[in-house]
């Protein structure tokens, strides 16, 4: 990479094929949610009236990465990949030798990285049925 370059932009065809998982690096195990009513883990039925059970799936994956269907990555190739631009004032500030990127999410169609998530699970409440939706980030 150039000591001078300020913007990184791949082509839409470096979409990632996967999600990245960070359990399985975790050097611990996390604990398991609890139930707020009874205090024990949460488990998929608990989960199944608010969430479609892939992604219950993948909330619970030991998997370090999570294979992402074709027709999401195809609505993600509308912004994404995001470019990397690097913070050279933050740089300078910090009178750092390293160089500092950032990823730039105002790229997408409302300005945030919130579609990133919300059209994932859009993508499996539809494969699931559900005709109306509100997503959370």
């Amino acid at each position: 990479m150039s000591q001078d370059l300020i913007r990184i932009t791949l082509p839409d065809t470096d979409v990632p094929e996967a999600w990245y998982n960070i359990i399985p690096d975790m050097p611990v195990p996390i604990p398991p949610v609890l139930h707020p009513a009874t205090h024990q883990p949460v488990g998929p039925a608990d989960l199944a009236p608010l969430f479609p059970m892939e992604l219950i799936k993948q909330e619970v994956a030991t998997d370090r990465y999570i294979p992402i269907p074709e027709p999401v990555r195809e609505v993600y190739r509308l912004w994404r990949p995001s470019p990397l631009i690097r913070a050279r004032r933050l740089e300078q500030a910090l009178d750092t030798p390293a160089r500092i990127y950032y990823k730039y999410e105002g790229v997408s169609p409302v300005g945030s990285h919130k579609p990133n998530t919300a059209v994932a699970q859009a993508y499996y409440n539809k494969q699931e049925g559900v005709t109306r939706l509100t997503t959370e980030t």
